[in-house]
């Protein structure tokens, strides 16, 4: 018998749409339109925030590190999609295999926490404005930033150098190297990576997620307070929308990742894979948050009134 350090497999088959040949075309093609506009849409972004140094504010300096990352995720699993689907039996060394999974495990989570982060920014910025250029200065933006790329880039290489070597099988019914489907053609025990697994997501993602979630209650709060019924429209149809992207962002995830995997079929988890990387990074993001600025100062929220009323919350 292998020894439990030997790898019995030395790459991978990815089955893609082999099984449906029909729906390669239209899939793709798809796929080939999301991702240009994901790229253009936000490489407009971090260029125009780079180069005008009016948006040189922590709302922006948030929303270009977004954008970066949603470069970055897409480009991490839909170009090897793209390349693989026409090839027949596409295969990708074990190496390289778990190097893509484990990257595009490191950007989802990132993501998640700077979510968070533009959360608790928001915050600060409706409910306590006369103090937030000395809550939310250049400083405290890039510590922010950097601890969420550093702390997600640590939970990351927890379960990468656990990362199993013994496998039954080859052939992932996937169109990337994902890291719950690989885990499925695994034959050695593979409890610690599981619990690996589940703890990372509970940190990263049930926690974030539950910190968005009480500081928009609290926000949610403060708008209802504001005397003009046109002005509490406004802040919660704009915020409402980034909340709608939050939501489709962190359901998945949460789907992918803490639900049961004895209850989801391979053809569901792929799908829903896809869906993930290329549909949730949105270059609209911009405009949602420039939407929620804009119709807080639309509708004069001063900051006394904005003062007292976190005194309420």
């Amino acid at each position: 018998m292998a020894g439990d350090n030997e790898t019995l497999v030395g790459e991978f088959i990815l089955l893609g749409l082999s099984l449906h040949p029909q729906a390669k075309v239209p899939f793709l093609s798809l796929l080939l339109i999301v991702y240009i506009v994901t790229l253009l849409g936000n490489g407009l972004i971090v260029l125009l925030i780079m180069a005008d140094h009016q948006l040189h504010t922590p709302m922006y300096f948030f929303l270009s590190n977004i954008s970066f990352l949603d470069i970055c995720y897409s480009t991490s699993s839909l170009p090897q999609i793209l390349a693989y689907s026409f090839v027949e039996k596409p295969t990708v060394s074990y190496k390289r295999c778990f190097t893509q999974g484990y990257i595009s495990l490191y950007l989802g989570m990132t993501e998640c926490l700077l979510l968070a982060v533009m959360a608790y920014d928001r915050f600060v910025a409706i409910c306590n404005p006369l103090h937030y250029p000395l809550i939310i200065n250049r400083k405290v933006c890039i510590q922010l930033a950097a601890a969420s790329w550093a702390s997600t880039l640590l939970l990351t290489l927890v379960p990468a150098l656990m990362k199993p070597k013994r496998f039954c099988r080859h052939i992932s019914n996937h169109f990337v190297c994902e890291l719950q489907a690989l885990l499925k053609l695994v034959c050695s025990d593979i409890h610690n990576n599981e619990i690996a697994t589940w703890v990372s997501g509970q940190l990263v993602l049930v926690g974030s997620f539950l910190f968005i979630l009480v500081t928009y209650l609290r926000i949610g709060l403060a708008v209802l307070r504001i005397r003009s019924a046109q002005g509490r429209s406004k802040a919660f149809s704009t915020c409402g929308s980034h909340l709608a992207v939050v939501g489709i962002f962190y359901g998945t995830a949460m789907f992918m990742y803490l639900s049961p995997q004895s209850k989801s079929t391979a053809d569901q988890d792929k799908m829903i894979s896809v869906f993930y990387g290329a549909l949730t990074p949105k270059p609209n993001l911009q405009t949602e948050e420039q939407g929620c600025e804009g119709s807080l100062k639309e509708n004069n929220i001063k900051g006394n009134v904005c003062t007292e009323l976190i005194k309420h919350i």
